[in-house]
């Protein structure tokens, strides 16, 4: 029964029966599965069950928790309402709470401090605001953000004051400046600081995806493509052609090797 699995430790470790069945009534309260106490895992719903498997971890009183990807096999709607039984449940028990997920939302929305892995090193760590707006490097870029960070390919050229991003057709030209003109660079700007009908970039709109929210749409830009974000209602048409603009001070600038560059602001 889900009593029988949540005292199980608590057993084995020889805790007085009087004490197992007040830890039991406090964790299962603090979970919400209190009425459930005496069902069998089989008439127990996904979410149930994740919560039971939770609370045989929190009986314990670790002083440290480690989730290894729990919610990995729930469908969307019940990975949401896990999220926030989780967030809820680290405010009432408090301690320190490792969680390993390569579901970024998870990490942004449920984490105190990020630590961002690629090929078993870590690229990052930082609060989840501070990874997403100063990426470290052009992986933790591209891998933190829905939808992901644009990132252009091009040159640096000498220009007053800094230098001149350019790509290899010439068709996005952006001044960075006290910025030293080097080789080979990347341009990063995320979907939502891309200004659409203001600016001097000519832009063609490829794909337009109306989210009810918010529209998405796809324009190239020569032969890069990229990502901008705009409200509902905005009135996009696919092959229409329009002016962008990028917001100077959300530019993103990274090196041949990949690390962030900073761009001075005038």
């Amino acid at each position: 029964s889900v009593r029988g699995n949540l005292e199980y430790p608590l057993k084995k470790r020889g805790v007085a029966k009087a004490e197992r069945d007040e830890r039991v009534a406090r964790t299962a309260a603090v979970l919400h599965i209190d009425e459930l106490l005496e069902r069998r895992p089989k008439a127990l719903s996904g979410g149930q069950q994740q919560r039971v498997a939770l609370g045989r971890a929190m009986i314990r009183e670790p002083a440290v928790f480690l989730f290894d990807e729990p919610l990995s096999n729930l469908d969307a709607q019940l990975r949401a309402v896990m999220r926030t039984e989780l967030i809820r449940l680290h405010g009432a028990v408090g301690g320190t709470m490792v969680y390993v997920t390569h579901d970024q939302l998870e990490a942004m929305t449920m984490s105190d401090r990020i630590v961002v892995m690629f090929k078993g090193r870590i690229q990052q760590v930082g609060r989840p605001h501070e990874v997403y707006a100063r990426p470290a490097n052009r992986f933790v870029a591209s891998f933190v953000g829905t939808p992901a960070m644009n990132i252009v390919d091009g040159t640096l050229a000498p220009a007053d004051g800094g230098a001149l991003f350019r790509t290899e057709d010439g068709a996005l030209a952006v001044p960075l400046p006290n910025v030293a003109a080097g080789a080979k660079a990347a341009l990063g700007i995320r979907p939502e600081h891309i200004q659409l009908g203001s600016g001097d970039i000519a832009a063609i709109v490829e794909t337009v995806e109306d989210l009810g929210h918010e529209v998405q749409c796809l324009l190239r830009i020569g032969a890069a493509e990229i990502r901008a974000r705009t409200p509902a209602g905005a009135g996009l048409k696919v092959g229409e052609r329009l002016n962008i603009g990028l917001n100077s001070d959300a530019l993103h600038l990274f090196g041949e090797d990949g690390a962030r560059l900073e761009i001075g602001r005038n």
